[in-house]
């Protein structure tokens, strides 16, 4: 009988641990989608509230000594519109920049000169990045890219004798030199063609509505600082040549 008893009494017990584990187990799931449920409530209140946020103010600064103006949220930038400056002075640059990659392209076959090969090659290589960028900024703004051949003979036409251009002439007695006298008309030739680069440069910031690009501004105010560099480079080099007349 006892152990008859036992065994029912564990039964029971059994029973009842089993029927424990199922509520449990309910009970975990319920809380398991409630937790889910309300994440969900929880992300589309955030979306709402983002969706019905104010936008942020818009301030248009005031001139010196006056206020600033607050506009209507919907106000949008307006980018300033293409200069005509801006694209002649691309497409006139690059054709500027071609001649002096041209005369660069002469040092290795008329000078045995160490400084002037490093120097050539320092010019040769950022003025020709220069004249992918301006090409590249062009195309962009369907402008059309010139095409400067090298070797041939600029004329003097103003469309392609921009500022401190070689003329022909010049071209062509820079390519019959050779040693000492080709590392002469090189350096004052090149000082020449910096020089014509920054009028170039002031001549664009200096026109009304140029030089508002941002692209375009950075380019050019980086070739002004640049080929400034260089030219005090060259007038040190020059002054090297003939010590005697310092």
């Amino acid at each position: 009988m006892n152990i008859l008893r036992v065994h029912r009494h564990w039964k029971q017990f059994r029973l009842h641990c089993e029927r424990q584990k199922q509520c449990v187990l309910r009970v975990s799931l319920f809380c398991t989608l409630l937790l889910i449920i309300l994440g969900a409530c929880g992300s589309l209140e955030l979306a709402r509230a983002q969706q019905t946020q104010a936008r942020p103010v818009v301030v248009q600064p005031g001139a010196p000594g006056q206020p600033s103006k607050i506009l209507p949220s919907s106000t949008q930038g307006v980018l300033p519109p293409q200069s005509a400056a801006d694209t002649a002075f691309m497409q006139g640059m690059i054709v500027h920049h071609a001649q002096a990659v041209e005369m660069t392209a002469m040092i290795p076959s008329h000078t045995n000169n160490k400084d002037l090969h490093t120097l050539g090659a320092r010019i040769s290589r950022s003025q020709s990045d220069e004249i992918d960028f301006m090409k590249c900024w062009l195309a962009a703004r369907g402008e059309a890219v010139p095409k400067p051949m090298m070797g041939m003979p600029m004329s003097h036409d103003s469309m392609t004798m921009m500022p401190g251009m070689l003329t022909p002439e010049q071209m062509d007695a820079l390519r019959k030199a050779k040693g000492a006298e080709f590392d002469h008309l090189f350096l004052v030739g090149m000082i020449q063609h910096h020089n014509g680069a920054l009028t170039m440069v002031r001549d664009l910031f200096n026109t009304s509505g140029a030089g508002q690009d941002a692209e375009l501004f950075n380019f050019a105010t980086d070739a002004d600082n640049t080929q400034r560099a260089e030219i005090r480079i060259m007038q040190n080099m020059l002054k090297k040549e003939r010590p005697e007349e310092k």
